[in-house]
């Protein structure tokens, strides 16, 4: 039955078909979904919907004006209910309209509006016409009635059942029938059962073509027979809960008195309500409860007895007599229970009960109320039956005992007869067929009601058995007296019963031992009957007869057994079985089944009876030749013995034995014996096949209990191999080719082999020994092994045997049969039979990577094929290879099948309402289906799911709409029916979840399906994620759905479900707790995707809409409608944020965070008694596996089948009576895995859902336009979000497997934080605001609730958690960096005094800061312990963090407290000792091709924590005391510098650009040491000298690599890096005094003359080289940035060298005439010189080159300087331009700049000048130009006064070569040595040439200098002084 649309957008459009839809759902909602809030709605509905009710099924009727109207409206137009204005209609329409009106009787206006509702619910239903739609939506409007007058009807306040509903609800209801039924109900309801008639309505459609395909066909009928059914099923429910009045009663009676009956005498299902509503009406069992209310009740009204009784009594004749007999007799017990009131009529009830046994009623009831389809479906009927049997029996005994006499009389009259030889005569079977009735009635129990347990009354005996005591828990109370009276029957029954009785008093048994606790009273009252006679003349009917019976014809038979040589199947021996003894036996057979297939104490008891050997017995019967059927009977016997595995093992040896099928040939035998001959020669002749299907069954049970290995061992090759080959070859391959006499029977037969096949496959698991050629020793050869079943059926799956080939066109044959949509014999086997095919295909599929893999790994002879493969080959029926497509069509069973079908089918699968999840697997036929059709959704959606994760085009695309045939992304999605769209999959999906979304408890179907709503929200990520499909999927949620933001306006679901849950007082919520959290997950996931998307395609309002749905916390948007986002693009989420005095509501957020439970409860161990804990641990963990969902879940049904095995296996007396507590132990451990399972499943549903929320807050942060946010209001979101993620981390049942995602959460929260605050201070909003609550936005206390929080999380990890702690300590680094004081331009304005620093107020950062230190010293060592630890060991990211953490606490920590623990806790010298270790790693990172990097950043970040410990004095020598520059000097990577120049200067570059050139590798390896050598000399300044000499020592085991850097010509920024560095130490370090040791001095010596060397290079001729270099080298964009960093640190370089030259001066001698000369007495300017070598002393000239340039460039600087401090001061009027050529050299990529906002421009504009002016005015400070100057005029000073005053000049005549020689000064001698060097010439061109350099504008520049820079500091007069002294000197005249 097809599904019809939900969505009544357009109800309106026909009053026939739209209301009453609406008017079913609200019905269905709240009686049987009970649904809240549904009273009020039903009450609503009801009240607006009463004419449909008052006028059942009547139409509106016709009218010439209407028909007028409608004629017209194809020129004039016509106004339709629902929308605006006319509309013209197409003239074809209006002809279909009339005859739709004529065909019906209908309206004209109503036919039209039903053709235009037709027209909209087109997309529902592909390949019909509006007409045919039209004619569907007509009679699905009178099935909506009709099922919600029957739902009203039935959930009425009465006598028989209830439904549970409020006391609000049922009242409602009862009234609102009560008055229906007082306007005449029940005979309109009769009127239309009696008018309604599926042929004569098909007539009327067949003429006006109203009539499609034979699917629709099948529907058409369905629904009128569904209207029919519902209408008397209204009157049935009503007459269960009241009686009907005298007149309605009347009408039914009359109604009754004209149904005929079906064609094999039984009744239709409609007729069969109203029959079983009348006996409901004459039902008076509600006395004896005493339910009702007398005086209320019409029986007790005597014109109404009178009336009824007379039209019973005196009426006509029935059409059908067994009815009136039936119903005559229900009279006369209602008179019989109603005897003791004063009544005129209950003398009548004898006669009546006569006139009924006349009339065949027990004959009737059977055949045409039990024969009836309908019967078994309705529980009540049952009951009704029930009371109507045992009441006879019970109220009218001696009418039974007359049918005993009688009987009794009828079988001597029998006798007699034959006796005498003459026909016996024809007589009345009344008890015969009450046995029947009895034993049919009772055989079945669909519903688990066990009813005949009230014919069984526990006798004296058997109340003290624990049985007895074990089955009923009133074993001593006194039964009832109907319970007395019926077990009397059925035990009096068998005593000296009659010969033809005997048969229908065993079919009596077997009903009445239906079911478990029945079949052990039956069990018990055979056993007794057998004792009490004793021996074998005792009762017939006793199992010591029975048994005794089949012993003696075993005994009889077995001694015709020919040799198995002859044909004795061809020729029956003349001693066998009379029919009547063939029906004896079978009905005993029959009733033994029943028992023991209930009881296994029963088949226990029998089987273990040392006289009667029934399996022996049986077994030894079936090699006799007695007729098929029993030996069928008997097969069916051994397989209900086979239920119990402890019978079932012996029974496998014992058949094997017995050779029942032939598996052993003995030498010389000519042909086949056993089962395979009957088959072949017997039954196929006779073209019945019950021993075939018996022995099928008798497998079937027998592999399912257990599958010995050993079978058959000994006579041949072990193994099942020669049953299966039988099952195949004989049985499954040539059944479509036999003949069958009953049509049924061959698909019974294909249902019963395949069943056998499919446990087969189900229980086999491929194993490596399957695939080796195995041979066992037989008879003394070698013969080979076989193989286990489910090999041997997976080999012939995969290849295309004739196995495969009769299942695929079984399957083609089934859905070619299933098509017609027509009724044929063996319709359910043939779609069990197809099930099993699609099973075993399916199990294939599952296996055949696993067996394919062990297949190919043993390299085994076998070829097999891909079923996936095998699939797509060609039907041999067909010739087509349409495989698949039959196996889709399974799905739909579709006539004419096309591809456009299948995707129809699949959404009318999706679309169906009858669905239901969490429906246990119950016996009731109606949520077994629901179940199915729930789990089919399932399936379709998963392999939506799996598709979709294959390349496109694929399946997935296609049913979800997508264009196939052109690229995916120009798909153009619309609503089903727009521009000819079909409704897809999609469409399907999206209004499975719309339903409810517009309630405040959410999408009906996350509460009542939320597996599959889960499910359909992933797919519709899916489809979002997939970059394809993301574009169509997203605009058409967007524009047509608006299906976000309502869904994410009803998050968090799992809130609303608890409230839903609650309301319908249901518990169950960890069930559904887990698909609540994986809808929000994958909601939330998607809804990070369309933040990202509508963020970059810059479409603002719905990005704002969403964001302020997901961040607002003010009350007045979260119910209102969102629509005030969209209006305005300029609002931004702080107009919803700002501060008022409303009561702020929980951010969206932050309550989709508590709907995420962080603890998280864990399975007890296991308590095993019997099992070993350790063992079943191990056999739970092999039985573990990843599901699709990538959860590792234990496999429970593997796990079943391991530990059933297990006990199986136990042999003895002992373990069969241990065998109930191991079952239940295997019971507890299995359920304990389930919990598991669970356990798992929920927190990775609570990891993913976390998980999904970090994405999205992530998004929110980083992809949503900054704007939309603004910093203050994005401070306080992130404030929120933090301390709530750390209040639930913190909390102490916290799950730990939550902590990394929350972790890596504030890593990115904090970090956000701290950006948000750094941008709000760069916007000028930071403390100048003078804000008072502390800091930026966000208070102080807020920050350090926080830090508080964030140190708790760090210290609660604990010792394990390192990798989650390195996000933690980044969270931290990050929040430290806020208290940070941002660069500030440094104006070169007087500076502060030492006092004024003093006194000057705290600023904002250093408050902070020192508030963090406090509360971070507060948590004392143990957080100190942990943070050193995992600086000190560990993951290499988490030791980076750690040593980074430690770096800035430390920085801030102005007591030490830290650096002190550091040093006495032993850390300190870990990490100096851990040097030695990082040097052989560091080695390997040198080579061309490194392994990795870490090495190097944990070195890297070593060095920058001992550097900081080294900036403090304390720190420093803590670290010589640690030895550490002992451990550098053993470090031999230093030794390593890249030799080759090539690779020095370009090395071997990664593509990537990534890691960096062997030389860079090495400057990173090299400078942080030689930074943090220099930050010791500079710390110790106590123990310079202990310090120094560590220090030089280094330089000198190190002085190659030095002396090679020195000497570079490399003009990179690295080895400028270097020198500056290197020059630094050597001016501390190369001093004489510093190592008294000899050999030293040589060192010393040489490292001052490559200084001097180097400075020659570096200001003298080579400095323009050097620039010119550099700007050559950059790239275009960065020259300027790359040249000034550059020329720094070339002045850093000579700054170095100058103060190296100064303190040499300085330490050699105090006074100028003891000086050592460091320059040779020449001025000139070493222009045109080459580049000087070592041995060449450098000339004064050089110093006074130093000095013109430095003052140049000063100058140069100063100016560029002033400029950008005055573009800093004016930011706001620069032009764009400017701004965005400043902004160039922060952004990288020459589009960058274009897609920054204006906003975020000009903060990037100022960050830029800031720093420019910061390098400028680090260039202009005292460290450089300042420095250079004032060292070069006391260098210039120092030597000009020794040269000028004191140095005596020597004789002209000396030669030039000697003056060379003199000038080689040795720097470390006394100037004494150079004293004669000089001559007199010298002497005087050095004045005259140091008097034309140092000319009066130089010096004025000098003293301007001077000028510019002395008011920032206090010795000012030193330049001026120097410049007086040497202009004094030129001046000056030698005497």
């Amino acid at each position: 039955m097809h599904e019809f649309c939900h969505s009544i957008c357009n109800a309106e459009f026909s009053s026939l078909w739209g209301p009453l839809k609406e008017l079913w759902e609200t019905v269905e909602g709240s009686i049987w979904r009970k649904q809240p809030e549904s009273v009020h709605l039903l009450d609503l509905q009801l009240k607006k919907n009463k004419p449909y009710f008052l006028s059942l099924f009547k139409n509106p009727p016709k009218s010439a004006e209407q028909r007028e109207k409608v004629r017209k409206a194809s020129t004039e137009g016509i106004s339709i209910q629902g929308q605006q204005g006319s509309r013209l209609l197409p003239e074809q329409l209006l002809t279909e309209a009339f005859i739709l009106s004529d065909l019906f009787d209908i309206g004209e206006l109503a036919a039209l509006e039903l053709l235009l509702a037709g027209e909209h619910q087109q997309p529902h239903f592909p390949g019909l016409t509006r007409g045919l739609v039209a004619v569907l939506l007509y009679w699905d409007g009178k099935r909506c009635v009709a099922n919600s007058l029957r739902s009203l009807i039935q959930s009425r306040h009465g006598k028989t059942f209830t439904l549970d509903l409020g006391a609000d609800l049922v009242s409602l209801t009862t009234r609102f029938t009560d008055e229906l039924m007082a306007q005449g109900l029940a005979k309109q309801i009769l009127n239309l059962v009696s008018d309604i008639n599926v042929t004569r309505e098909f007539e009327r459609l067949q003429k006006e073509r109203g009539l499609g395909n034979e699917k629709h066909r099948k529907e058409v009928s369905d629904l009128i027979k569904e209207c029919r059914q519902s209408l008397a099923e209204c009157l049935f429910s009503w007459t269960c809960q009241s009686p009907l009045n005298k007149d309605d009663m009347l009408a039914l009676i009359g109604h009754l008195e004209t149904v005929t009956a079906e064609a094999d005498g039984s009744l239709d299902s409609v007729n069969l309500a109203l029959v079983m509503a009348l006996l409901y009406c004459l039902d008076v069992s509600f006395l004896e409860q005493g339910t009702e209310d007398r005086d209320g009740t019409s029986l007790f009204c005597k014109q109404y007895v009178s009336a009824v009784h007379n039209r019973l009594v005196e009426g006509p004749t029935w059409k059908l007599p067994g009815l009136q007999a039936v119903v005559r007799l229900t009279w006369a017990l209602s008179l019989r229970a109603l005897s003791q009131l004063p009544q005129e009529f209950t003398e009548a009830d004898e006669a009546l009960a006569d006139q009924a046994l006349l009339g065949g009623v027990f004959l009737f009831l059977t055949e045409g109320i039990l024969g009836s389809e309908g019967f078994h479906q309705e529980e009540f009927y049952t009951r009704r039956l029930h009371a109507l049997i045992t009441d006879f029996l019970a109220l009218m005994p001696m009418k039974v005992k007359q049918l005993h006499n009688r009987a009794d009389e009828d079988a001597r009259l029998i006798h007699m007869a034959l006796q005498m030889g003459s026909e016996p005569p024809s007589l009345r079977k009344d008890l015969e067929h009450l046995m029947i009735l009895i034993g049919e009635f009772y055989s079945k129990d669909p519903f688990g009601l066990e009813l005949a347990l009230e014919f069984w009354c526990p006798s004296e005996s058997m109340q003290h058995t624990s049985l007895a005591g074990s089955f009923l828990g009133v074993a001593l109370q006194r039964p009832p007296h109907k319970q007395v009276v019926l077990s009397k029957f059925v035990r009096q029954m068998g005593d000296l019963l009659p010969a033809n009785l005997y048969i229908p008093y065993l079919r009596m048994l077997k009903g009445l031992a239906n079911g478990p606790q029945c079949s052990h009273y039956c069990f018990s009252l055979l056993k007794t009957n057998g004792n009490l006679q004793g021996g074998v003349s005792g009762s017939p009917v006793s199992w010591e007869h029975l048994f005794h019976s089949l012993m003696l014809y075993h005994e009889n038979l077995r001694r015709d057994v020919p040799s198995t040589d002859s044909t004795q199947y061809r020729h029956p021996p003349i001693r066998g079985i009379t029919q009547r003894e063939l029906d004896g036996l079978t009905a005993f057979l029959q009733l033994l089944t029943t028992i023991i297939n209930w009881s296994e104490n029963a088949r226990l008891a029998l089987c273990e009876h040392p006289q009667w050997t029934p399996v022996v017995v049986m077994l030894g019967l079936l090699q006799c030749s007695v007729q098929p059927v029993l030996k069928a009977q008997l097969l069916h016997a051994l397989a209900a013995f086979g239920k119990s595995p402890e019978i079932a093992a012996s029974l496998w040896q014992s058949l094997e034995y017995t050779q029942i099928l032939q598996t052993v040939k003995t030498p010389g035998q000519r042909q086949a014996a056993g089962i395979e001959v009957e088959l072949n020669e017997i039954e196929s002749s006779c073209e019945e096949y019950p021993l075939t299907r018996a022995f099928c069954q008798l497998i079937s049970t027998l592999v399912e209990s257990s599958l010995p290995v050993n079978l058959g061992a000994g006579l041949r090759a072990p193994g099942f191999q020669p049953y299966l080959t039988f099952l195949r070859d004989a049985v499954f391959l040539p059944f479509p080719t036999r003949a069958y006499r009953r049509p049924a029977e061959k698909w019974e037969v294909a249902e019963a082999v395949l069943e056998v096949f499919h446990k087969l496959l189900r229980d086999y698991e491929p194993q490596p020994a399957d695939f080796l050629q195995e041979t066992v020793e037989l008879q003394g050869e070698q013969v080979p092994a076989h193989k286990p079943p489910g090999h041997s059926l997976m080999f012939h799956l995969l290849n295309d045997s004739p196995t495969l080939s009769l299942c695929l066109s079984l399957l083609e044959e089934g859905v070619r049969q299933l098509d017609t949509y027509a009724p044929f014999p063996g319709k359910k086997q043939l779609e069990s039979a197809v099930l099993h095919c699609l099973s075993l295909l399916d199990l294939a599929l599952q296996k055949e990577v696993v067996f394919m893999d062990l297949l190919r790994e043993s390299q085994a002879s076998m070829l097999v094929s891909p079923l996936e493969q095998l699939l797509q080959g060609v039907s041999a029926q067909s010739r087509r290879a349409d495989h698949i497509i039959n196996i889709a069509r399974c799905v739909l069973f579709f006539f004419f099948f096309s591809i456009d079908k299948l995707m129809a089918g699949f959404v009318e699968c999706l679309d169906n309402d009858e669905a239901q999840e969490g429906v246990d697997k119950t016996d009731d036929p109606d949520k077994r289906i629901a179940r199915i059709r729930h789990e089919t959704q399932i399936h379709i959606l998963n392999l939506l799911i799996t598709s979709l994760e294959l390349k496109g085009p694929n399946l997935a695309l296609y049913l979800l709409g997508y264009e196939v045939k052109k690229p995916v992304s120009s798909t153009n999605l619309q609503d089903p029916g727009v521009l000819g769209c079909p409704r897809s999959c999609l469409h399907a999906i999206l209004s499975l979840l719309q339903q409810g979304s517009e309630r405040r408890s959410g999408p009906i179907l996350t509460q009542q399906a939320p597996h599959l709503a889960e499910l359909c929200y992933q797919v519709i990520y899916q489809l979002c994620a997939c970059s394809d499909t993301s574009g169509p999927t997203m605009r058409y949620l967007r524009t047509s759905q608006d299906f976000l933001f309502s869904h994410l306006k009803l998050q968090p679901f799992s809130l609303q479900l608890l409230t839903f849950l609650i309301y319908n007082f249901l518990t169950d919520l960890p069930g559904n707790e887990i698909p609540s959290l994986n809808q929000m997950s994958w909601l939330m996931k998607t809804a990070a995707i369309e933040l990202r998307v509508t963020s970059l395609n810059r479409q603002r309002s719905h990005t704002q809409r969403l964001l302020n749905l997901l961040l607002d916390d003010q009350p007045h948007m979260q119910h209102a409608d969102a629509e005030l986002g969209m209006d305005d693009d300029s609002k931004t989420v702080s107009s919803f944020l700002h501060f008022d005095t409303v009561s702020k509501v929980r951010r969206k957020l932050l309550s989709v965070l508590d709907a995420i439970d962080f603890s998280q409860e864990v399975p007890e161990q296991l308590q095993l008694d019997f099992f070993e804990r350790t063992q079943i641990e191990q056999v739970i963990s092999n039985c573990e596996h990843v599901n699709e969902q990538g959860h590792t879940v234990c496999n429970v049904k593997l796990l079943h089948r391991v530990l059933v095995a297990e006990v199986n296996a136990l042999q003895g007396m002992a373990a069969i009576g241990q065998r109930p507590l191991l079952m239940e132990e295997v019971n507890s451990i299995l359920q304990q895995v389930v919990e598991r399972n669970r356990v798992r499943r929920s927190l990775s549903a609570k990891r993913h859902a976390l998980q999904s929320w970090r994405s999205l807050v992530e998004t929110i942060l980083t992809a949503c336009p900054a704007e939309l946010i603004p910093a203050d209001q994005r401070q306080l979101i992130i404030r929120d979000l933090l301390l709530d993620l750390h209040d639930k981390v913190l909390y102490k049942d916290a799950a730990v497997e939550l902590m990394p995602i929350v972790a890596g959460a504030v890593f990115t929260l904090t970090a956000h934080l701290s950006q948000s605050v750094l941008s709000e201070q760069q916007q000028g909003a930071g403390l100048e605001g003078g804000s008072s609550s502390g800091f930026a936005s966000i208070a102080n206390s807020a920050l350090h609730l926080i830090l508080r929080k964030l140190l708790d999380f760090i210290l609660c990890t604990g010792g394990g958690f390192q990798r989650l702690r390195a996000h933690l300590y980044g969270s931290l680094l990050y929040y430290l960096q806020i208290a940070q004081k941002p660069e500030e331009p440094d104006t070169l304005q007087t500076a502060m005094s030492m006092w004024e620093r003093l006194t000057a107020p705290e600023d904002g950062f250093s408050k902070l800061q020192r508030e963090n230190l406090a509360i971070i010293e507060s948590y004392g060592t143990a957080l100190m312990e942990v943070v050193c630890r995992d600086a000190c060991d560990g993951h290499e990211i988490g030791r980076m963090l750690a040593l980074a953490v430690l770096d800035r606490v430390l920085s801030i920590d102005r007591q030490s407290q830290w650096l002190v623990y550091l040093c006495n806790s032993g850390y300190l010298r870990v990490l100096v000792e851990s040097l030695r270790q990082d040097d052989a790693a560091l080695q390997t990172l040198l080579m061309p091709q490194p392994p990795l990097l870490k090495p190097l950043y944990i070195y890297e970040s070593k060095m920058a924590l001992l550097t900081r410990v080294a900036k403090t004095a304390q720190g420093a020598v803590e670290l010589l005391c640690c030895g550490l520059v002992a451990q550098l000097v053993e470090c031999r990577v230093f030794h390593m510098l890249p030799e080759n120049d090539s690779l020095r200067v370009y090395g071997q570059r990664d593509p990537s650009g990534f890691i960096p050139s062997p030389l860079e590798r090495y400057r990173q390896i090299l400078l942080p040491t030689l930074r943090l050598l220099q930050v010791i000399l500079t710390s110790t300044t106590t123990h310079h000298q202990q310090g120094a000499a560590q220090v030089l020592q280094w330089l000198i085991v190190h002085s190659d690599t030095i002396q090679s850097i020195l000497r570079s010509q490399d003009v990179s920024m690295g080895s400028l890096q270097e020198l500056s560095l290197l020059t630094a130490i050597i001016s501390k370090t190369a001093l004489p005094g510093i190592d008294s040791l000899l050999e030293f001095q040589g060192h010393i010596g040489r490292f001052q003359r490559q200084s001097l060397s180097l400075l020659v290079r570096l200001a003298g001729t080579e400095r323009a080289r050097y620039l010119k270099q550099i700007e050559e080298s950059g790239a275009p964009g960065d020259t300027a940035e790359k040249r000034e960093e550059m020329e720094v640190a070339i002045q850093q370089v000579c700054a170095n060298i100058m103060e190296y030259c100064q303190t040499l001066l300085l330490q050699s001698s105090a006074e100028a005439q003891f000086t050592v000369c460091l320059f040779s007495p020449s001025a000139s300017e070493p222009t045109d010189m080459a580049v000087p070598s070592v041995s060449r002393v450098p000339s004064l000239g050089l110093v006074l080159l130093l000095l013109k340039n430095s003052a140049t460039d000063f100058f140069r600087y100063h100016d560029s300087h002033r400029q950008s401090l005055g573009k800093l001061q004016r930011l706001e009027q620069l032009a764009p331009e400017e701004l965005k050529e400043l902004c160039q050299g922060l952004v990288s990529g020459s589009g960058g700049v274009e897609k920054i906002p204006s906003v975020q421009r000009s903060v990037l504009a100022k960050r830029r000048l800031v720093q420019l002016v910061n390098n400028r005015a680090k260039l202009i400070q005292p460290l450089l130009f300042i420095y250079i100057i004032e060292t070069c005029l006391f260098v210039i000073w120092r030597h000009l006064e020794y040269y000028l005053l004191y140095c005596t000049p020597i004789d002209p005549k000396d030669s030039l070569l000697t003056f060379n020689c003199f000038l080689c000064v040795d720097a470390s001698g006394g100037g004494g040595l150079g004293l004669s060097r000089v001559s007199q010439q010298d002497l005087e061109q050095l004045q005259s040439d140091v008097a034309r350099s140092f000319t009066e504008p130089l010096q004025r520049k000098l003293l301007e200098v001077e000028g510019l820079y002395s008011k920032t500091h206090s010795r000012h007069t030193f330049i001026q002084a120097l410049t007086r002294r040497i202009r004094g000197l030129v001046r000056h005249t030698k005497s």
